[in-house]
This record gives C-alpha cells, structure tokens and sequence, in this order.
C-alpha cells in the first residue's frame, strides 16, 4: 500500500495503514506505484494538486494505476483528485482525474476555521458511528450512475465507492478510528464483504 506523499497528512496515513495490517510507503514518484496494490491521496492545500497535474507524469500514471486494477482512496483533497471536475466547472483546472463520477465544490463547507467534527453512520463499517473531521472539505454536487454514497452529512453525500475507488470529504486518518483504513487495504486486495471492519481503534 502507498500513501501520495507530496503533500498533506502522510505520516498520519502510513501509520493508519501499517495499524491496519499493510505494508505501507510512501510514494514520491510514478515508477513506486509498480507493485502497490492501493494508494491514498491524501487532503491538503490545492495548489500542490495543481502542480501534480502538470508534472512528472502523475495523471496518466494514476489513471493507468487504476486501469490495471489499482485501488485508490481519495480523502477530501484528494477526492477532487479522483472525480470529474469541480462546480462550477473550470476548464482551466488540472486537478479531477475523472476516475469517478462525481463532481464537487472546493472548501464548500468553510474555510479552515470552520472546521468541524461530526459522528457518521457508515452501515458498511458497523454500527458504531465513525468520527467526520472536516477541514476545508469538498461538497459533493453531483453523484453519477455505479456510486455508492456509503455515508451522508447532513443528507448529502460524504463517503462514495465505486469498484475499487473510495473517496471521502473528511479526514479519517486524523482520528483514532482505523475502520476506514481496514475498509481500503480490504478493497485493495480484494476482500471486501469478507472481513468485517466492525472494529474500532
């Protein structure tokens, strides 16, 4: 497993990981995703996706990545990242991959000093709430065909899956809970539905 490390909470990712039972790096480079089964890119400050979308090779090694069966999880940043494009839509704007149908609007919730905690249902994780930490977070605008909303916020969607792609608008590795982090190693090597991630801590 890897963590996207140009930017944003990696250390915080890798040890969630590696508490979750994977091996977990660090990746700095398009030729380090050869062999890693999943990869999480992480949330933090927009400008530094910018840069990622214009250099190095990123997105066409990102998309291949999942072409060839590669999990990604996307975590607020980083679900721009993975989805269509923002709203409204800004030709300009190198960030969406276009991996998920899915648009989102950047910092809908407030910026930095309205960050806010809130308990989520998450049915798939179990029936113990799961702690949203929301930091800047994108809104989700627009959910397409073959995604599954796995948690909502105030009646909108905040956790997406579709196949082997999560994305989230909050900070799972900024809390205690490893649930999420199970949840993504599972679906990177193909044992989601198999393994309850009932558990937390």
């Amino acid at each position: 497993m890897g963590v996207l490390a140009l930017q944003g909470s990696v250390g915080e990712h890798l040890a969630h990981l590696r508490a979750a039972g994977a091996e977990a790096v660090p990746v700095r480079s398009p030729s380090v995703l050869e062999g890693l089964a999943g990869l999480i890119l992480p949330g933090g400050e927009s400008t530094a996706h910018e840069r990622l979308g214009r250099r190095d090779g990123w997105p066409e090694a990102l998309r291949a990545f999942a072409a060839e069966g590669g999990a990604l999880y996307g975590t607020c940043a980083g679900m721009i990242l993975l989805s269509d494009g923002i709203e409204p839509p800004d030709p300009r704007d190198p960030r969406a991959l276009g991996l998920l149908p899915l648009r989102v609007s950047r910092n809908a919730y407030g910026r930095q000093v309205a960050s806010f905690e809130a308990p989520l249902e998450i049915p798939v994780l179990g029936p113990e709430p799961f702690p949203g930490v929301f930091i800047r977070a994108p809104r989700v605008a627009w959910v397409g065909d073959g995604v599954e909303v796995l948690a909502r916020h105030a009646e909108e969607p905040v956790l997406v899956r579709r196949g082997r792609l999560l994305a989230g608008s909050f900070h799972p590795e900024l809390t205690p809970d490893l649930r999420l982090h199970r949840l993504f190693v599972e679906m990177a090597m193909g044992r989601e539905g198999r393994t309850p991630v009932a558990r937390a801590g």
